[in-house]
């Protein structure tokens, strides 16, 4: 469990030795009422020096200036994710492909599966995992779009092909041939990021879901437009929504993308999204001129402050009753759970 640097010496990774031995347990329910996991820090994520290669952009990452570590901590992390997915996976009951899956999941897994013929891969996409530009790199392979920083509103579903509406052979031929990759991210922070965007700026949601949710958990709150639902309110309901039934904003990565039944290639971070990125772009052999577009100068990125302020601010038992949802997208992806403890946030 102490890998040896190249000067001999031993290099310890405390974090990410503590989160591997947890994984390997059978116990993380129960850790999360006992809290044992507050101790447990987030692993580096960030592009190693070097590594951002022939593409430039910023993406939709953070740090694009930081000084990255090396690549040990990934590695680590990479063979954590690589370990619990094999183990997870392997259970008897786990689904072994995606015909082996009830029929509304495997609806939910086949239209979020864009495909790429003349390119050959397979991208399951993410809402709030910086899927847009994915989206929009795609059109510009396909012919559809002259370039990434055309400036123009995204279309979701025009000039895309999504696996779901292909026949069975052909879904088929492309699950076993095919390039498959997805990107992921903290679950808090994910549907923090969903929240803020969707229930501080987008009216549809807020007439939609925002108007129910005051209804349904505030009193006197039947004349809301829907436009100041709280964080707690929301997390309320997540809590009490069937997870088959979540928007794609806020439903797990697990319950999007399947990642038993598909056997992925490459499992992107959104921590590190311009080097895992560029990774893809270089695998899939696109043309050089492509490269991940830039973050948007209206896109308020969710720091570890701001989610640190609204966990914070958030009662405790409602964090802890809601993680049984989204402790796949931890575990299977490595994300440590969320400190909540008293001395924490008193910080």
């Amino acid at each position: 469990s102490r890998p040896r640097g190249a000067g001999g010496g031993t290099v310890l990774l405390p974090s990410m030795l503590m989160f591997g031995v947890i994984l390997a347990s059978s116990g993380l329910l129960l850790m999360i009422e006992k809290g044992i996991l507050a101790e447990v820090k987030p692993p580096p994520l960030h592009p190693a020096a070097g590594e951002l290669s022939r593409r430039g952009g910023h993406g939709g990452g953070r740090g694009g200036g930081e000084e990255a570590p090396s690549d040990l901590d990934y590695e680590v992390l990479q063979d954590i994710r690589n370990r619990t997915i094999r183990a997870v996976c392997g259970q008897r009951a786990m689904p072994r492909s995606v015909w082996e899956l009830p029929a509304g999941q495997r609806r939910t897994v086949l239209r979020h599966l864009l495909v790429s013929d003349k390119y050959r891969f397979l991208y399951c996409y993410v809402p709030k995992v910086a899927c847009s530009n994915w989206k929009r790199i795609l059109k510009v392979l396909d012919g559809a779009l002259e370039s990434v920083d055309v400036k123009l509103k995204m279309d979701h579903k025009s000039d895309l092909v999504f696996l779901g509406d292909m026949k069975p052979d052909e879904i088929s031929y492309r699950l076993k041939n095919y390039y498959k990759f997805i990107f992921v991210r903290n679950p808090m922070e994910r549907l923090l990021s969903a929240y803020r965007n969707k229930f501080g700026e987008i009216k549809e949601y807020q007439q939609k879901y925002g108007v129910e949710i005051i209804r349904r958990y505030r009193k006197n709150g039947g004349n809301s437009a829907g436009d100041d639902v709280t964080f707690s309110e929301f997390l309320r309901y997540l809590l009490d929504e069937e997870v088959e039934r979540m928007n794609e904003h806020w439903m797990p990565i697990y319950n999007l993308c399947q990642p038993c039944a598909v056997r992925y290639d490459f499992i992107g971070s959104y921590e590190r999204l311009n080097a895992d990125a560029n990774h893809v772009l270089e695998r899939v052999q696109s043309p050089s001129f492509i490269r991940f577009p830039e973050r948007q100068s209206w896109y308020k990125p969710v720091t570890a402050e701001t989610l640190h302020y609204y966990l914070c601010n958030t009662q405790r038992w409602l964090i802890k009753e809601l993680l049984p949802k989204y402790i796949l997208d931890f575990s299977l992806f490595a994300y440590p759970l969320p400190n909540i403890t008293s001395e924490f946030c008193r910080q």
